[in-house]
């Protein structure tokens, strides 16, 4: 991912928050022709100390199942155009429309799984995670048959991560006005997504050292 030196982000909390955010993420694999394979897929997040781990499964059927070894992972979060005309200084400087966001990418081992007892405990686990947050109580039970039945159509995996390249593309290369400017025109805006990058941009630009030229 092309980042230049003013968008680059170290802190693991924008990650956290990222994935938290959308935790449907986008796992390529090389594949037979040349070309990566892909899937869309949500994952379940864990981090211990600087240990990463991504959860996640595969129907069995999807070819991307068989693949095991390096992988990358593609983050997406909040992102919406800006308009050169909200910059203070669009004349004198020449200003240019952009595009603002933030995302991550992972890169790291892939090691998937069949074995029944970890993909019911995947499962299960995965399901109260996304059950708590539609305010829903749905539980896996591997002592029902058909329930289990259903684990011999998929496959898990654990995404064990070796490198994370995060970025934060939020006008960090303008002046602070040129930037606290963007934030007021996004929040003006109809759109909840642009409302949501104007909250990201404020917080990202209220920590230190993140006030631009």
């Amino acid at each position: 991912m092309f980042t230049p030196r003013a968008f680059v982000e170290t802190d693991l909390q924008w990650l956290e928050q990222l994935l938290a955010r959308d935790p449907f993420i986008t796992l390529l694999t090389p594949g037979d022709d040349g070309l990566p394979e892909l899937t869309r897929l949500p994952v379940l997040y864990v981090r211990d100390g600087d240990r990463i781990t991504l959860h996640g499964h595969w129907a069995k059927a999807n070819p991307q199942s068989r693949h095991g070894g390096m992988a990358k992972v593609l983050v997406d979060g909040p992102h919406g155009y800006v308009s050169a005309s909200w910059y203070p200084d669009k004349e004198e400087a020449a200003r240019v429309p952009t595009w603002n966001y933030a995302a991550a990418e992972l890169r790291g081992e892939l090691q998937p799984f069949d074995d029944a007892h970890a993909l019911a405990t995947l499962v299960a686990a995965t399901a109260d995670h996304f059950e708590a947050g539609v305010g829903q109580a749905w539980r896996f039970d591997a002592n029902r048959d058909d329930q289990r039945s259903q684990l011999r159509g998929i496959i898990g995996f654990r995404f064990v991560v070796q490198q994370v390249q995060l970025k934060l593309k939020f006008s960090q290369n303008h002046p602070a006005a040129n930037q606290q400017a963007v934030i007021a025109a996004l929040e003006q805006l109809p759109s909840p997504a642009s409302h949501e990058l104007a909250q990201w941009m404020r917080r990202a630009l209220a920590m230190p050292d993140r006030h631009g030229p």
